[in-house]
C-alpha cells in the first residue's frame, strides 16, 4: 500500500515520472479534512477543480463557480495537503476576459491560496496568456480534449477526438500549449490512441482523465470514485462500495439517537461539585 508523504511532491516529481514510466496518482479535493485524509493515504497530487460547481454546489454544469470560491477551497485543501502537488483549476469568466485581468486573477489564486499551478481549459487562442503567465513564473497546466466549460457549445459533455480531424486539432493544440511554456497537459476524454499521439509528439508531462493508460498521471472526480455521484463515468475504476463503513456509521448514529442511547452519562461535561450546589441554590433564589 502506499505510503503518507512524507516530503513535498512537486513539478519535477511529476516530470521524472515521464522518464521513469511510473505513474502519478492525482485526485480531485475539495476541503481540509479530506486533503488531509488524502495526504495520508499518500495520493501525491491533488487538483481542486471547478468540479465543485457540481459535487459540492449541486450545479448541472461548472460555469456558476467564482474565483473566489475556488480560492479559498483551494486554500483550505493546501492546508490540508501541504506536502501534495497541488493544482488549482481558474473557473469560468476568470481567465476569458483581457489579458491584464486574466494574469491579474491567475496571480491572485496563487498567491492567496498557496496552490503550485494552475488549470486552464486552453483553446488555440490562450497561448499568449499561457506564455505570459510562464514568464511570470506560474506553471500551467493546460487542458485539453473534453472542456467542461465550453459545454454550452458543446452542447454537452462528449468525448473529444471522435474523428482524425478533431484529434489532429488536440494534438496541434498540445504542442501549441507546449511551445507557449506549459508545465503539464490534462487530456480529458479523449480516445487513448489520441492521447498517445499526444505524448509521443511532446514532451511534457500528461495527466489523463478518461484518456488511457498511455499518460503518465491519471485523475478522476473523488465522488465519482467513492460512488457519491448518480453515475459513474465508464473511465472511473469500480473500487466496491468504500461507502459502506460511513453510510453504516451514519445509520448507527440515527438508531442510537432515536433511541435514546446517545447522548449517554460519558458524553456529557461536568460541572465541579461545589459550583453545582451554588448553581441550584441561585436557580431556586
Amino acid at each position: 500500500m502506499p505510503a503518507p508523504l512524507t516530503r513535498r511532491f512537486n513539478l519535477n516529481d511529476l516530470r521524472a515520472a515521464r522518464q521513469s514510466g511510473n505513474r502519478v496518482a492525482m485526485l480531485t479535493c475539495y476541503d481540509f479534512t479530506t486533503a488531509r485524509l488524502m495526504q495520508r493515504a499518500g495520493v501525491p497530487s491533488l487538483l481542486v477543480g471547478d468540479s465543485a460547481g457540481n459535487v459540492i454546489l449541486g450545479h448541472e454544469t461548472t460555469l456558476p463557480v467564482g474565483l473566489d470560491f475556488m480560492i479559498e477551497l483551494t486554500a483550505a485543501v493546501r492546508r490540508g495537503a501541504p506536502l501534495a502537488l497541488l493544482i488549482g483549476d481558474m473557473p469560468f469568466g476568470s481567465y476569458q476576459g483581457s489579458m491584464g485581468q486574466a494574469v491579474n486573477n491567475v496571480c491572485r489564486m496563487v498567491k492567496l491560496s498557496g496552490c503550485d499551478g494552475v488549470k486552464l481549459e486552453v483553446a488555440g487562442g490562450h497561448a499568449k496568456l499561457v506564455r505570459r503567465l510562464t514568464d511570470a513564473g506560474v506553471a500551467i497546466v493546460a487542458h485539453l480534449g473534453l472542456r467542461p466549460q465550453t459545454v454550452g457549445l458543446l452542447g454537452g459533455y462528449r468525448y473529444q477526438g471522435r474523428t482524425a480531424d478533431e484529434a489532429i486539432q488536440i494534438v496541434a493544440l498540445a504542442q501549441r500549449m507546449e511551445q507557449a511554456g506549459a508545465a503539464a497537459l490534462l487530456l480529458e476524454a479523449v480516445p487513448a490512441v489520441v492521447a498517445r499521439a499526444v505524448v509521443e509528439r511532446t514532451s511534457l508531462p500528461v495527466i489523463g482523465c478518461g484518456a488511457g493508460r498511455f499518460c503518465h498521471g491519471s485523475v478522476v472526480v473523488a465522488p465519482d470514485l467513492l460512488g457519491w455521484t448518480d453515475r459513474r463515468p465508464r473511465f472511473v475504476p469500480d473500487l466496491g462500495d468504500p461507502n459502506r463503513p460511513v453510510a453504516d456509521a451514519f445509520s448507527e448514529y440515527v438508531r442510537r439517537v432515536s433511541e435514546q442511547q446517545y447522548p449517554a452519562d460519558e458524553h456529557d461535561y461536568e460541572m465541579p461539585p461545589a459550583q453545582q450546589v451554588e448553581f441550584a441554590a441561585r436557580l431556586k433564589g
